[in-house]
This record gives C-alpha cells, sequence and structure tokens, in this order.
C-alpha cells in the first residue's frame, strides 16, 4: 500500500490545481480506444480519426501513445505536478518536457515498458532531443484536439474544484477526498492511501499536496517533482451525469416554475456558478441570471461569494421542491 504523507504544514497548504498538461494526457489515451463515457462522445466522435492518422504518419508519436495508454508507471517526464494553481497553462508545463534530456526520457520509457500490461519494445525512439519531440506532440494535440473543447471542459473541472472546496470548509479534507478514485482515502491523521499496491510511503513537502482534476473517467494517476511536489490526478466527478446520468425535470415542477427554471433547478444538486450553468446549457449569462434570481427570490436556491465568483447551491427547499426527500 502506498501512502502519502503529510505534516500539518503540508497539509494546511494543499490545494486544488488545473493540467492542460494532464487533460490531454489522459485526452490521447481516451482517442487510441473505444470510448465509454457519454460526455466525450462527441468530442471523440470528431476528433478520433483525425489524431490516429497523425499517429500513423510518426512512428515516434505511435509509439509512445501506445505505451502510455498501456502501462502502470506513466513516464516521470509527462507527469510532473502544475506549477500555476487554477490558471496554469500549457506552455509553462511543456516548458520541462521539453527540456529533458535524453538520458532521463529513455528511463522514464524503459520504466513504463517493464510496468505494462502489454509487449512493447522502443524501436520508435530514433534520434534524439526526445523531450523536445513529446513536447511538440502535446502542443499538437492541445491545440488541434483539446483546446476548442476547453471552455466546456474547464466549467466541469472548476464545478469539482468547487464543489469539493465546499467539502473542505464544511468537513476537512477527509471528506473532501470521498469519492476522488476508487483506490484512495484518508489514513488515519496524516496519510492518503494513494494505491493498494506495494510501494514506498512518500512524504509531502512543505508546499502541501495537489489535487488535480481531469475530465477522463477513468484517469487517475501521482504525479512527482523532486524533491517532494506531488500532485494527484483525478477524474472529475459529474462528467457522465452531464450527459446522460440525470431525469429530465418532472412535468409538474416544469408546470410550477418553468422549464428553464425546473431544469436550472435540478442541475444546482451540484453546486455551480452561473458561468458554469450558462455552459451547460448553451444559454446566456442573462437568460440564466435571471432564473437564478427567481430562485434565489422563491428561497428554493442561495449564492456564496469566493472571491469573484458566486456558487450556487440548494436550500432544503429546493432539495424537496426538485424531488429530494428531507433528511
Amino acid at each position: 500500500m502506498v501512502l502519502l504523507r503529510l505534516s500539518p504544514m503540508a497539509l494546511s497548504r494543499s490545494r486544488f490545481a488545473l493540467s492542460p498538461l494532464a487533460e490531454t494526457l489522459g485526452s490521447m489515451s481516451v482517442l487510441t480506444k473505444p470510448c465509454s463515457d457519454p460526455w466525450l462522445a462527441p468530442w471523440y466522435t470528431r476528433h478520433r480519426d483525425p489524431f490516429l492518422a497523425v499517429l500513423d504518419a510518426d512512428p515516434f508519436a505511435k509509439g509512445l501513445v501506445e505505451l502510455i495508454g498501456s502501462t502502470k508507471y506513466l513516464p516521470g517526464f509527462v507527469t510532473l505536478p502544475p506549477s500555476g494553481g487554477m490558471r496554469t497553462a500549457l506552455a509553462d508545463e511543456l516548458g520541462p518536457v521539453a527540456a529533458a534530456p535524453d538520458a532521463a526520457v529513455r528511463a522514464d520509457l524503459e520504466a513504463a515498458v517493464a510496468h505494462s500490461w502489454k509487449r512493447h519494445d522502443l524501436e520508435w525512439l530514433t534520434g534524439h532531443g526526445w523531450g523536445a519531440r513529446t513536447a511538440g506532440l502535446f502542443r499538437y494535440t492541445w491545440e488541434a484536439h483539446i483546446r476548442p473543447d476547453w471552455p466546456r471542459r474547464r466549467a466541469l473541472l472548476e464545478r469539482d474544484v468547487s464543489h469539493r472546496a465546499g467539502l473542505l470548509a464544511a468537513y476537512g479534507w477527509p471528506r473532501a477526498l470521498q469519492q476522488m478514485n476508487r483506490r484512495s482515502a484518508w489514513v488515519g491523521a496524516d496519510a492518503i492511501r494513494f494505491s493498494d499496491q506495494p510501494g514506498p510511503d512518500r512524504v509531502v513537502g512543505g508546499d502541501g499536496m495537489l489535487f488535480v482534476p481531469v475530465c477522463v473517467t477513468s484517469g487517475t494517476w501521482l504525479s512527482e517533482e523532486q524533491p517532494a511536489r506531488y500532485a494527484l490526478v483525478y477524474p472529475a466527478r459529474g462528467s457522465a451525469a452531464a450527459a446522460t446520468g440525470r431525469p429530465e425535470p418532472a412535468h409538474a415542477l416544469e408546470r410550477l416554475i418553468g422549464t428553464g427554471r425546473a431544469a436550472v433547478l435540478h442541475e444546482l444538486e451540484r453546486p455551480a456558478t452561473s458561468t458554469e450553468l450558462a455552459l451547460h446549457f448553451g444559454q446566456s449569462l442573462g437568460t440564466v441570471g435571471g432564473h437564478l434570481a427567481v430562485l434565489r427570490d422563491a428561497g428554493l436556491i442561495s449564492g456564496t461569494r469566493a472571491g469573484r465568483r458566486v456558487v450556487y447551491r440548494r436550500t432544503g427547499a429546493g432539495d424537496v421542491l426538485a424531488g429530494r426527500p428531507e433528511p
């Protein structure tokens, strides 16, 4: 069992972050396999064939992506913790990737081959400058396949962070970590269980742990940078539910408060900002803001300011009206 041990200072400084690099890494693996996530299905249909065509034309890119998608050890030079918090930019993350020396890249790839459930060779690892070539592949994948979908994805990721930040403020880190992935759990007073597999414990440095959501429902990995920086990458909650998992509002509720307001009230089972709701429904901020104002005046929702953002959530009365029984 692998434990991440945190001192009181590390625990107090732990926080959430976003990583376009991690989002791109997970998405590349998704595009090479059958898609099981309804929320990503339209994007997958549009982008899979063009992405595979690029891989077929470049043995280095194809070998690297196939290895990443079939190993229990992701190469360390492409899984560094993000450094920009919630505003991390891909260009900042790709700098260290491009600068990785060939010897370090080869060592990481050999370790990935050793931990793969498929047979691989490294015959495609020819020439030199492998870090820079990898950074180029990630840059292309981001620009061609991820960035056009980033506003929708970012809204989902920020919504996950808002939800977990609320749990953190109310109940502490153990509750915020619940259901982050199938394996992680709080252990005792100062440790996070990352894996059930045998392995050495890690001691998180004084800057704390980073928790990084991605839109890939099966993506979970530990990012590490010496001397003691760690980030736990985990699947954002709610992507499948956002696509197909929630029932349509009851017709009686629609007739009572209107179709648009009923949909917003149901969607606020998970807290969200007006911008996140507008992106989810494909409506203007003015339209969503009008619905929120009416629901708030009726006492069905409340808003809590978090910096420049206002996060809306259902009240007890809103839960009852939306169909959730009172506790």
